[in-house]
């Protein structure tokens, strides 16, 4: 009952906000919850699309022949033992080269959608997690491996996938959150991850790859609808090639990602139908072409202000809770306290409660032990 009263409480204050043309429906709603997560972890579950974007974006002589059978994805591993909101980081772990022993290379991709001025230290955190699991395995397999001279631990790339529009003016260093951190430099650890800015990039410059993960990229980089007008102007030839021979399932992850921005701003989920089977089509090219012009910076405010509202109701029905329980807490405390003063059993106490607090005989009598004075 306190799951359904809250439950009650939230959907009562979280009324469907005015989307692109009317208030959603509940479909939409519906969708919009499946669609929170950043793109990003799309983008890094397709190991097509992954080895695209180290190959493309990632300026590492190690990783420019890099291919999707070379990526293992040992996401569990790790990302469980983080918060919850870390869930849809990846870890991967890519093999390059056939040599023996394999030289591979642990590759960290951490998305974000705002600057971040603690990412070092997340990422520090997975990296120090990563060394201290492949030491266990190498014991594991033989004990004392790990103190051997010739035993080293694979390097990690730690990566920023970032999709905001706002400048990434963060340092780029570990040494940076560390107070006195240049005094004791030598002493502290320290390195660099590896940015990869979307806003950095030209329309242009992406459309220069060629790949899959361009077209990704470029609705990612919708945040504006300046941003919309500029796909607009794309050769939509040059798009529609790129989709040519582009594997069904790579078609079906481009119209994922599509959608997600589409109902996070709100349209209506005709219209998102109608856009994304354009994409489904192999049509990518006339995306936007008949749509309405839209207000991405007002849709944006909108979801915000309806999240917040939703967000103070939730806390106003959680405190409301807290009060009645303690209260309920409290009346359960003094009965049992009156009936043991008045000298009755503690058998009638327990019979008190549950004609006084409507409990059943088994929650009656552990009450009853909690509260009766020895």
């Amino acid at each position: 009952m306190k799951q359904t009263r809250k439950q009650r409480q939230k959907k009562k204050a979280a009324a469907p906000t005015q989307g692109l043309h009317k208030a959603a429906s509940p479909k939409q709603m519906v969708l919009n919850s499946q669609v929170r997560d950043s793109s990003s972890k799309i983008i890094f579950d397709n190991h097509i699309l992954c080895s695209q974007f180290l190959r493309d974006y990632v300026n590492l002589p190690y990783l420019k022949d890099v291919r999707p059978e070379d990526i293992e994805d040992v996401s569990e591993q790790y990302v469980t033992l983080f918060a919850e909101e870390r869930n849809s980081d990846r870890v991967k772990r890519v093999h390059i080269g056939g040599g023996s022993p394999p030289f591979f290379l642990v590759s960290l991709i951490e998305h974000k959608t705002a600057p971040d001025y603690n990412v070092c230290m997340q990422l520090f955190r997975y990296m120090v997690y990563i060394w201290n699991a492949y030491e266990r395995e190498a014991e594991g397999i033989r004990q004392g491996m790990s103190k051997r001279k010739d035993f080293l631990y694979p390097p990690i790339l730690p990566i920023v996938y970032y999709e905001g529009a706002a400048e990434w003016y963060v340092p780029l260093n570990f040494r940076s959150r560390v107070r006195e951190g240049n005094t004791f430099g030598k002493y502290i650890p320290d390195f660099e991850y590896y940015l990869v800015p979307l806003q950095g990039y030209s329309n242009e410059a992406l459309m220069e790859k060629r790949d899959e993960i361009s077209l990704v990229m470029l609705i990612n980089k919708l945040q504006t609808t300046e941003d919309i007008e500029n796909f607009r102007r794309l050769p939509g030839r040059e798009i529609e090639a790129i989709l040519q021979n582009t594997p069904e399932h790579l078609v079906d992850i481009i119209a994922k990602v599509l959608q997600a921005f589409l109902l996070k701003m709100n349209v209506p989920v005709p219209e998102t139908e109608k856009l994304t089977d354009k994409v489904r089509e192999r049509k990518m090219g006339e995306l936007f072409a008949d749509m309405e012009k839209m207000d991405i910076q007002a849709e944006r405010r909108n979801t915000a202000n309806a999240e917040r509202r939703a967000d103070q109701a939730e806390k106003r029905a959680a405190e409301a809770q807290q009060l009645s329980e303690l209260t309920e807490k409290n009346s359960i405390r003094s009965i049992v306290e009156l009936c043991q003063e008045l000298g009755a059993p503690k058998a009638a106490a327990a019979e008190k409660l549950m004609e006084k607090m409507h409990l059943g005989q088994e929650e009656a009598l552990k009450k009853t032990a909690l509260y009766w004075k020895e």
